[in-house]
């Protein structure tokens, strides 16, 4: 590991690279058939919850100083841990090429070139991005990150300053899968972030600069979905930017954000390869992941993603509940042991527990009523097996 360690700042700035990306804005225009105010509501209440969950996943990592799949070794063992990192990786992967897709799809509306060349393009992007490092990215970070806070405002005002509500057609959604829906996107998140809170001088401020400014902005961008689908009735991101008359500026938007939140998915599933195997060069598995992700981009239909937001709960929800429950309360670490077999039944308790719970309307969405049971799950059957053991 490189003797130089992240700054706070240098963290805020990689999860407000995350937080503004497409895929955020274009969920947030689901949320248009609740209306403004109840959307508000559902979305500040999913980010509550979600980010939540967020801060302790980075508190872990960043306290012990692992990534987030070495970090699941403390509550699954050696081997049991390596289920969650091929997970990780899938849904890595997947997210690389849903990025990519969302992006290039996007900035072919404003600039038509081809969706693929763009692929291809925010692919190269993304590979340069990886070959710089997270360490040597703070100058270039800094310079995109003000660009692209300054286009979103931007943005913002445009959408906004319209002032006049649409009726907004669609498919309505209920206030608990729209809570749902704005706890996924944090969630999703859960097994990256102490891949950099890890690298911090500060980890506990990092973790929490990190969350807040993910949480922010990330509620920014599902508003200006939401407001654009309400305030201009649209929901293609591209007519967005052109009915704002951004332009070349909306494009640089769309680029920009696909790029540094993309480059997150792929280094951390270079990250989690390194958990697989010692003899896997993360950057070099970034790189490869990348590569897929830019060809399932140019030849997969991507456009829906909401199942797999739903999927990515009912896996890590379940996974940090446990480790939050191991970790904070129970205050145990079996990553010496090979497999922690009471724990990997607990998750699938939990996958099962979060799977039926979304065949139900609940006002705080499914995750974090799974979250409680299985964390109550998992203290109760550490305290029976204790006693079984005579402790």
């Amino acid at each position: 590991m490189e003797e130089r360690r992240t700054s706070v700042f240098e963290n805020g700035l990689i999860w407000f690279g995350a937080a503004v990306s497409i895929a955020e804005i274009l969920t947030g225009t689901y949320f248009a058939p609740l209306g403004f105010t109840k959307g508000l509501f559902a979305i500040l209440i999913g980010h509550v919850i979600g980010c939540a969950m967020l801060f302790f996943a980075g508190l872990i990592g960043g306290k012990v100083r692992k990534s987030a799949m070495e970090t699941t070794k403390m509550s699954f063992g050696r081997k049991g841990a390596l289920l969650f990192s091929m997970l990780n990786i899938v849904q890595l992967v997947g997210w690389t090429a849903i990025m990519i897709y969302d992006g290039a799809l996007a900035v072919n509306g404003i600039l038509d070139i081809g969706s693929w060349i763009w692929c291809i393009v925010i692919g190269a992007l993304i590979v340069l991005w990886i070959i710089i490092g997270i360490k040597n990215l703070g100058k270039v970070n800094t310079i995109a990150m003000g660009a692209l806070f300054v286009l979103t405002i931007i943005l913002s005002f445009v959408i906004f300053g319209k002032g006049n509500i649409l009726n907004v057609g669609g498919e309505g959604m209920t206030f608990g899968a729209a809570v749902e829906l704005s706890v996924a996107m944090p969630l999703s998140w859960l097994p990256l972030i102490s891949d950099y809170t890890r690298e911090a001088r500060k980890p506990v401020k990092a973790t929490a600069v990190s969350v807040v400014t993910y949480g922010v902005a990330s509620c920014w961008m599902y508003v200006i979905g939401m407001g654009a689908a309400i305030f201009t009735g649209e929901s293609d991101i591209a007519q967005i930017m052109m009915k704002a008359g951004l332009g070349i500026a909306g494009l640089l938007i769309i680029v920009f954000s696909t790029v540094t939140t993309t480059f997150l998915d792929a280094y951390s599933a270079g990250i989690s390869s390194e958990s697989l195997s010692g003899k896997i060069k993360g950057t070099w598995f970034a790189v490869a992941v990348t590569v897929i992700g830019t060809t399932g981009a140019i030849f997969l239909p991507l456009a829906d993603i909401t199942d797999f937001l739903y999927f990515i709960g009912s896996v890590f929800a379940p996974m940090i509940a446990i480790q939050i429950a191991d970790f904070f309360i129970l205050k145990q670490n079996t990553e010496n042991s090979t497999f922690n077999i009471r724990n990997l039944a607990i998750w699938i308790v939990g996958f099962i527990v979060y799977r039926l719970l979304m065949t139900v309307d609940i006002v705080t969405g499914n995750t974090l009523p799974d979250m409680v049971i299985t964390m109550t799950l998992c203290v109760i059957a550490s305290k029976l097996g204790d006693r079984y053991a005579g402790k």
